[in-house]
């Protein structure tokens, strides 16, 4: 079983009740004009998950993953959660790709 997977798995195992964001999150996703709603329509129904990144965990008894969502081939968004008793949702980004390799491109200069 792909991590992918496995952490789909995890999310159909909460309800919309357990998803909290952080206030970082919910300025981020103001910032950035996610909907609210959308990612929590997102995590409840992950069909779009495409890429999970483990990470390291302050707890030990939390898990931390970075999710990509994938909508098309140049958008995405990128979701960083704690998975313990609730999801936590730290951060969120929304990601155009061909931006992000023009950027990538001329950062390593």
């Amino acid at each position: 079983m792909s991590l992918v997977d496995e952490v789909k798995g995890k999310l159909k195992g909460y309800s919309r009740e357990q998803i909290v964001f952080t206030t970082h999150a919910r300025i981020r996703a103001i910032q950035r004009g996610i909907d609210l709603e959308e990612i929590v329509d997102n995590i409840m129904n992950p069909g779009k998950l495409a890429t999970v990144i483990r990470q390291k965990a302050d707890r030990t008894s939390e898990e931390k993953f970075d999710c990509y969502f994938i909508y098309s081939g140049n958008l995405c968004h990128r979701y960083v959660l704690i998975l313990n008793k609730k999801i936590i949702i730290c951060t969120v980004i929304k990601i155009n790709r061909r931006w992000q390799r023009r950027v990538e491109k001329y950062a390593r200069v």
